[in-house]
């Protein structure tokens, strides 16, 4: 039965592939990736599943996991599902107050943590949750507190399964899931107000599968995938699940800050990121294009040109490109795009989608011209991740690809775009009136995102609720200027500011270690950051870049002013969601007194024309 897939899916993978790796994971002590093969992955969900069972976790009870990516996050998922209960995965940087909240919001019985600071944070919280018995921690290493009577560690948890007492139980609850079951909540982290479980069923999934298995049926269990971005993240936890299904081999990268190191470990063929890792590498790539001789620069230039002919103005199109320009592709194929992709460890590359938030032009291009298959898309939690990507051939660079399969979207009045179909959440869980408001009256989900159709291709223009009006009437998308803006590599973090001011401007957070660089090759001299940043050279030097990136902007939309910060906007201070998002209410209220000196400046100068006049 297709809604039982998911329960039985790791024991009909090992059926198949026997001691193939199912997964891969860095053991640091020993400095190497260890596999795990599809055999010992299907003893670890069935014992993990009798685990639960002899717990007494019920079926469709919530079951929380809070932990960075970890082989065992994969387990406690599968192993639930064999018991037809509920995942709800924590974003491993999460607060104490956000995991109190979600804990006692989906009435959390027994919560999986990761590593120290996943263990802390839930146990700071754990008398002001009612419903939580017990954690179990994964990690070994972990120090539990003197006070702690509960917790026990995994391998302790795996032994009140390893006898499989509980098999005919596990066995009748599997045989009763129904697609209409839950199988996850998704709490979005959310910009503003508190966080919102996405109810997702096995039908959700189910459908989602049946449409990428006719979409991306270049994915064969020869692939390799890296999984990169936070389980958590209904983009990498719909995709690591699908991967599975077809027999990839999925690499968990456990902490997002060894992503670099992992890809030339890992080679990857295949893995979903967001469009700042690409913003990244298009950065990384330019840097070092600047610091080469005259002579292996312009050779480079040459290549991104030609690359960009061949592969976006024929091979997109399915047009022949001309005999010449074929040569000189295959040329650069061999030296300059062989490198750059083995540098960043995506020589074997088949795909990558990418997802999350704008793509630029500039960085979808620039992959496409070497040569990584760069298959941009659009999704929401709420939809089960993919609402649209990129077809294989025929893509319009600056859309977010065709709308899937099956998936009804139209655009309202207001150009918000709105969805209908059997990957739609109905509704957020315990939240009847977030629910009704979510959804027009004849059914539609409301997404919240601006955009228009165009032959058949999805374009985003913004977020509805973040569309901002200056004084003058104007509107401004923040987004659009953000993602065009934000390709440049000396910027890390930008926030755009303009609900009901005069004019626009910018909050930047400079890249410090390429300004040091620049005041070095400059003879700047400076005493601290905060010294260097307001330098003329340096606000000189961002004036043109911005001036430069924002020409295509009409007048009203472009940035008169900004400043720079001498320290990034972070999750710690509630700036940035646990997704990276920027919570703008919060940036405007922390950095106020800078954004206000920088119209009162404006102001000033204003006067002192008029006066001078």
């Amino acid at each position: 039965m297709a809604q039982q897939e998911m329960a039985v899916l790791v024991q009909r993978q090992a059926a198949k592939y026997g001691d193939r790796a199912a997964l891969k994971y860095r053991d640091y002590a020993r400095g190497e990736w260890i596999p795990i093969t599809w055999k010992e992955f299907e003893r670890a969900v069935r014992t993990a599943a009798n685990a639960l069972a002899a717990l007494g976790v019920g079926e469709q009870e919530n079951v929380g996991i809070f932990s960075q990516n970890k082989p065992e996050c994969l387990m406690t998922d599968f192993a639930a599902f064999a018991n037809r209960a509920v995942t709800i995965p924590l974003y491993a940087t999460s607060s104490p107050l956000q995991v109190q909240y979600i804990v006692n919001d989906a009435a959390i019985r027994y919560l999986f943590v990761g590593e120290q600071f996943q263990y802390d944070a839930a146990f700071s919280v754990f008398t002001y949750c009612e419903s939580l018995q017990q954690l179990i921690i994964f990690d070994r290493s972990v120090q539990k507190d003197p006070r702690d009577l509960t917790s026990i560690y995994w391998d302790e948890f795996m032994a009140l399964g390893k006898d499989l007492a509980h098999e005919a139980l596990i066995a009748e609850r599997t045989a009763r899931a129904e697609e209409h079951d839950l199988m996850n909540i998704l709490y979005t982290s959310g910009t503003t107000g508190e966080p919102k479980g996405v109810m997702l069923r096995y039908s959700n999934y189910n459908e989602i599968f049946r449409v990428h298995d006719e979409l991306l049926s270049l994915l064969t269990d020869q692939d390799v995938s890296l999984n990169f971005l936070p389980l958590t993240h209904i983009f990498e936890k719909a995709w690591t699940y699908f991967c599975l299904r077809i027999g990839v081999l999925v690499c968990v990268n456990l902490h997002p800050s060894d992503v670099q190191q992992s890809l030339r470990e890992v080679r990857p063929t295949v893995m979903c990121s967001v469009p700042r890792f690409w913003e990244k590498v298009y950065q990384g790539v330019h840097e070092r294009i600047a610091n080469e001789s005259p002579l292996r620069r312009a050779l480079m230039l040459d290549a991104l040109k030609v690359g960009r002919e061949h592969n976006l103005n024929y091979v997109r199109t399915g047009k022949v490109p001309p005999m010449m320009l074929r040569l000189k592709y295959k040329f650069y194929e061999r030296t300059v795009y062989a490198l750059l992709k083995k540098t960043i460890g995506l020589e074997n590359g088949n795909f990558f989608p990418t997802a999350g938030a704008a793509v630029s032009d500039e960085i979808c291009e620039f992959a496409h011209s070497v040569g990584l298959n760069m298959m941009v898309g659009y999704g929401l939690t709420e939809s089960t991740a993919t609402v649209a990507l990129y077809p294989l051939t025929g893509f319009e660079v600056g859309s977010v690809g065709r709308v899937i399969p099956g998936l009804e979207v139209k655009i309202d009045d207001n150009q918000e775009i709105l969805l209908r179909g059997k990957t739609i959440t109905d509704g957020y869980y315990k939240k009847p009136v977030s629910t009704a408001e979510a959804f027009t009256a004849d059914g539609w989900f409301r997404t919240g995102d601006a955009g228009y159709l165009k032959d058949g291709h999805l374009y985003l223009t913004g977020r509805i609720k973040e569309l901002f009006k200056t004084s003058n009437g104007k509107y401004i998308s923040p987004q659009a200027l953000e993602t065009r803006l934000g390709i440049d590599r000396y910027i890390d973090q930008i926030a755009i500011i303009a609900d009901q001011r005069k004019f626009v401007s910018a909050l930047i957070v400079p890249v410090y270690d390429y300004i040091k660089a620049y005041a070095d090759r400059k003879g700047i001299s400076y005493a601290s950051m905060e010294e260097l940043l307001k330098h003329p050279k340096i606000q000189a030097l961002f004036r043109a870049r911005i001036d430069t990136l924002q020409q295509q902007f009409a007048h009203y939309e472009q940035v008169k002013r900004f400043a720079l910060l001498p320290r990034p906007f972070s999750m710690e201070q509630g700036e940035l969601t646990n997704t990276l998002k920027l919570r703008r209410a919060v940036v405007a209220e922390h950095f106020k007194e800078v954004i206000d000196k920088m119209y009162a400046e404006a102001e000033a100068e204003q006067q002192a024309q008029k006066e001078g006049n």
